[in-house]
């Protein structure tokens, strides 16, 4: 089976900070399901708690109205 075309691309050397969140069943499943794709696209085994930041880096790069909004914080 081909690698699948995902988002995110191989995870980078990072330094995390501890964040807890809470996730609906739904979201868990699909972000289970995510890092059995990202295995089967690197042959790297993540879990999926190292795959969020990356998620969320991502959702965040593409909120144009987010980028905008933003520099009245910077």
């Amino acid at each position: 089976m081909d690698a699948p075309n995902l988002k995110i691309s191989k995870l980078r050397d990072m330094t995390p900070t501890k964040m807890s969140i809470n996730v609906t069943p739904d979201l868990k499943s699909d972000l289970d399901i995510y890092a059995r794709l990202y295995e089967r696209a690197y042959g790297d085994k993540q879990d999926v708690t190292n795959l969020i930041p990356l998620m969320l880096e991502g959702f965040l790069a593409s909120d144009s109205g987010f980028k905008k909004a933003k520099r009245e914080f910077e």
